[in-house]
């Protein structure tokens, strides 16, 4: 492989969770395409055309909405776990919210998201 190539693969070895799913969504929004996971567990790129108004939400964003002081320490510990952050990096967005801590996440995985942060105390919504 080139340098280049080689200087790229270094690079994306270091995102976090939610940098590799930012450059995802750029790179589908740049070059007009969509990234699916094959049965093999490769990534296909696939063109796509219009979308139909009639077509049901598949991908959301979760945003943090509200983070009530004294459920700060539960909401961090599960957003942690949902974006695969560091203990600065999830604090930092915790105490930032309202923030977008994921996006273009599927349904389930962002209901079920949802769902955790709101036991541990935190206000969330789908956009």
């Amino acid at each position: 492989m080139s340098e280049k190539i080689n200087q790229i693969i270094e690079d994306l070895k270091i995102l976090t969770l939610l940098e590799a799913s930012e450059l995802v969504s750029a790179i589908e929004e740049t070059f007009g395409v969509d990234a699916s996971v094959a049965a093999g567990g490769a990534v296909v790129m696939a063109t796509t055309g219009p979308a139909e108004e009639t077509e049901e939400k598949t991908e959301f964003d979760i945003s943090l909405d509200e983070v009530p002081a004294d459920k700060k320490i539960a909401v961090l510990k599960v957003v942690r776990g949902i974006t695969g952050l560091g203990l600065k990096e999830a604090k930092e967005l915790v105490e930032s919210a309202p923030k977008v801590i994921q996006e273009a996440i599927a349904k389930e995985m962002a209901e079920d998201a949802k769902k955790q942060i709101e036991e541990a105390g935190g206000k969330v919504s789908l956009k």
